[in-house]
């Protein structure tokens, strides 16, 4: 946020490339909003250009589904900086979405928690429909095949109850219908671990045409003492939750997670774990979004214990070693007591150790072991520990170090 505000102002030097010391936005030039909403959207483009690597990435390890960020375009829906996507977007998005037809993979969005249509405020509702339109656009723009569009939703909450439920309900129904059919035709509900229940929005779902994502873990721990936790009660709603998804030709979505084990405070238990051990009830065509900490890591730790389809792909990251990521230049001071570098002993000139040089299609990509995995809990496999200082304990007694005036210090 504050590099997106300073970059509004111009550089100190104009006629000079930035750089990020020596040639910064200066402050106290008067603020441009052109050139704060180009670095945005360059920022937007930078951002869309990364989905192709994402996608291509996930296809080579098994994953076909994947959730977009609501932030891919930063101030795109604001009120009075927001802007469109279209045009200076169109190419880069459409390529995303040419890769995404030819690996079949389903993309979605999750707008924040703060999109809510049921809100008894104006501003609120007015600021959820155009980030709905944001998202909307963002998804369109892909130009996916058919069956890839209807399934590239915007998975909604409710939001909050603000004390009367059937009242939220009723602005939500007078402000729905007030959306672009394009929105009407990508919005999703969610159940959430709060307030809003299956059972309260599947007749909602079901009464406005509207998809219902079931979460497993919000249903688990939702603070309904008339709800029992696990999946038994909600076992008899699985035709009628299937149902609002074939009626519009949309595959299927839920989402599973799992509590932390140490989790014991109803604030505790919302937290997703790192990993989930374990799958819920589901049928095999649909998508199921594993919401975890360790994201990818939490999919391959499924895939490698029920051995899911393509879980022979990859393999344990050996530590600190990936080939397939790029190394900057490492500059090695010559050691002292060699002539040749200098004088008395001293370094002259630093030797430069050559950057491994990896394509862009390879990069990230396991190398060709395909090392992208690794165990629970051994993250640190993925750089070498930090040298850990060992400081002086307070209190002890130190050998006195002698000044040239021969007084102790």
């Amino acid at each position: 946020m504050a590099s997106i505000i300073e970059h509004r102002h111009p550089l100190t030097n104009p006629d000079e490339p930035e750089h990020p010391t020596k040639n910064r936005p200066d402050k106290n030039k008067p603020a441009d909003h052109e050139r704060g909403l180009k670095y945005v959207q360059e920022l937007g483009l930078a951002n869309a250009r990364d989905i192709v690597k994402m996608i291509r990435w996930n296809a080579k390890y098994g994953i076909r589904f994947m959730r977009l960020s609501s932030e891919m375009f930063p101030f795109a829906s604001h009120p009075e900086h927001g802007y469109k996507l279209a045009p200076f977007a169109s190419e880069v998005l459409a390529e995303a979405g040419k890769v995404a037809g030819e690996l079949n993979h389903r993309l979605t969005t999750h707008p924040g928690q703060f999109t809510q249509i049921g809100s008894p405020r104006k501003e609120v509702v007015a600021a959820a429909m155009r980030d709905l339109e944001y998202h909307d656009e963002m998804l369109t723009l892909l130009k996916l095949p058919e069956q890839l569009d209807r399934d590239a939703v915007m998975i909604l909450h409710m939001g909050g109850t603000y004390g009367d439920k059937q009242a939220t309900i009723d602005r939500f129904k007078e402000n729905y219908a007030k959306l672009s059919d394009s929105v009407k035709r990508r919005l999703v509900l969610e159940n959430d671990d709060v307030a809003w229940s299956v059972h309260d929005l599947l007749p909602v779902c079901e009464e406005l045409n509207i998809p219902l994502v079931l979460d497993y873990h919000h249903h688990n721990i939702i603070f309904d003492p008339s709800i029992r936790e696990g999946s038994q009660d909600i076992i008899s709603l699985y035709d009628r939750i299937k149902a609002t998804w074939t009626k519009k030709g949309i595959t299927q979505k839920m989402h599973y997670s799992e509590q932390t084990s140490s989790a014991v405070t109803p604030r505790d238990r919302r937290k997703h774990s790192a990993r989930v051990k374990t799958l819920p009830p589901c049928a095999p065509d649909m998508d199921l979004m594993i919401e975890a900490k360790d994201k990818e890591q939490a999919v391959f730790e499924l895939m490698r214990t029920f051995k899911l389809p393509g879980w022979d792909t990859f393999n344990n990251i050996v530590p600190y070693e990936r080939p397939d990521e790029s190394r900057k230049a490492v500059k090695k001071k010559a050691k002292k007591g060699k002539k040749a570098n200098g004088v008395n002993g001293e370094a002259k000139d630093d030797i430069e150790v050559p950057e491994k040089i990896v394509s862009a299609e390879d990069f990230g990509m396991g190398g060709p072991q395909a090392r992208v995995y690794w165990p629970e809990g051994m993250e640190e496999w993925l750089r070498p520990k930090k040298r850990e200082i060992k400081k002086a304990k307070e209190g002890k007694d130190r050998t006195p170090v002698l000044k040239h005036d021969g007084d102790e210090e």
